[in-house]
């Protein structure tokens, strides 16, 4: 692991949703690179991940929190906070989906796909990069998705609010050039988390493809916050997939993700559709 030349911990990183999939591979990569971590989730996992994730010699303090409200959020800012030390990697990570129809969806799960992905994110990012700035130091992960490029049918509000992220994580790196913040924005494709479950998207087609391993694209997200990088697409076929967007009609793109994200569309167990 390493350590500064005292022993010391290099810094302090605080990564959300960090119970499972990319969030949690993203803490495990923040303490095998000498980070004490304050890791938060709104699952009660998160305090076994805290433990696991103390046996590889860091401090690790784990909070189980609803990332959806700002009173949530608050806690986890109070944490830091209570702990006296300054943030030096945001890693905010901690989202929600939601698959089949929109007016078939129940408006409670839609708000909070929003207010996880959206509310949470950008207050938690607000109340960070503050302190961040009084310091003039920071980095800034905010995982975006490759979703964000193209209408999202049968996942029209994930896809939305990954939309705003990618928007949002650009223009705040504009206006934090010179403060000595970078802000990074981590766009995988599908991954292979547990994500999809959640989303109630198993009977898919895209519930049911091949995805991306999810400690590849954490790693891939973390270089590119040290690195400073503005963006990073994990993996060749999504780079293809987000160029391809960039080029392709809205109307054209809706009716695609229709076809490997509308209920039923995926393959049941004998291999039949």
């Amino acid at each position: 692991m390493e350590r500064t030349h005292d022993g010391q911990a290099k810094g302090l990183a605080v990564v959300t949703g960090a119970s499972s999939g990319i969030g949690l591979e993203l803490a495990q990569i923040a303490a095998s690179k000498g980070y004490d971590l304050i890791i938060a989730a709104d699952e009660p996992e998160i305090d076994d991940i805290g433990m696991h994730l103390s046996d590889l010699g860091t401090a690790v303090e784990a909070i189980e929190t609803d990332l959806a409200t700002m009173k949530g959020v608050d806690r986890l800012v109070e944490a830091v906070v209570a702990d006296g030390r300054s943030v030096d990697l945001l890693l905010a990570n901690a989202g929600r989906g939601l698959g089949k129809g929109f007016l078939d969806q129940d408006f409670t799960q839609v708000r909070r796909v929003i207010d996880t992905n959206i509310l949470g994110t950008t207050y938690l990012v607000q109340q960070i990069a503050r302190q961040m700035r009084s310091r003039g130091v920071g980095r800034i992960l905010l995982t975006g998705s490759i979703a964000g490029f193209m209408p999202g049918s049968y996942q029209a509000v994930y896809n939305g609010t990954k939309a705003f992220i990618n928007s949002f994580s650009f223009a705040l790196r504009e206006e934090l050039k010179d403060t000595g913040i970078t802000v990074t924005c981590l766009m995988p494709g599908a991954t292979e988390t547990r994500f999809f479950e959640r989303a109630d998207m198993l009977d898919t087609e895209v519930g049911q493809a091949e995805k991306d391993d999810a400690s590849d694209v954490a790693r891939a997200g973390f270089d590119a916050m040290m690195n400073g990088d503005g963006d990073v697409v994990s993996g060749w076929k999504n780079k293809f997939q987000a160029a391809v967007a960039n080029v392709t009609p809205a109307g054209m793109l809706a009716s695609q993700h229709a076809k490997m994200a509308a209920p039923g569309t995926g393959k049941d167990k004998s291999g039949s559709q």
